[in-house]
């Protein structure tokens, strides 16, 4: 599966957004919220809300991607991000001095990693997985070209 890789650049503009709203409120449920939209979109990256988001009302507004990004790399980055979120989520829902530091350096790696990826184009998730697959002799492009 071949994905249109503006689309993961436009989820990680919403999920930083929703990682700043975290960050300020501290709202466990929220990050919650948050971790079952990276699980939805680890299983099947098209699936994701904010990919269906993207897919009806942005990108019929753009021309077609130039090129294609595979699905693996997305979908190993959503599960880390998740892997956040809920650290995020459990940390905040247990409370005290502790639980709140852990869920605001949980929360802030999450915002940095959608950060980068949202302005940058820089996925970390997909930059790790891809270094493992280098690192196990199975290496896989980032991106391919369209001839659309």
């Amino acid at each position: 599966m071949l994905l249109d890789p503006r689309g993961p650049r436009f989820a990680a503009g919403l999920t930083a957004i929703v990682f700043v709203l975290i960050l300020v409120t501290g709202a466990w449920w929220l990050a919650l919220a948050q971790a079952v939209v990276f699980a939805i979109t680890a299983i099947d990256p098209r699936k994701g809300p904010y990919s269906l988001i993207y897919r009806t009302v942005v990108a019929p507004r753009l021309a077609p991607p130039t090129e294609r990004e595979p699905a693996e790399p997305v979908r190993f980055a959503q599960a880390l991000g998740g892997v956040f979120a809920i650290t995020a989520a459990i940390a905040f829902g247990a409370g005290g001095t502790a639980g709140t530091a852990v869920g605001i350096v949980a929360a802030a790696f999450g915002l940095a990693a959608a950060f980068l990826n949202s302005v940058f184009g820089l996925c970390l998730g997909c930059e790790l997985y891809l270094a493992a697959r280098r690192m196990t002799g199975r290496p896989m492009a980032a991106r391919i070209q369209t001839n659309d």
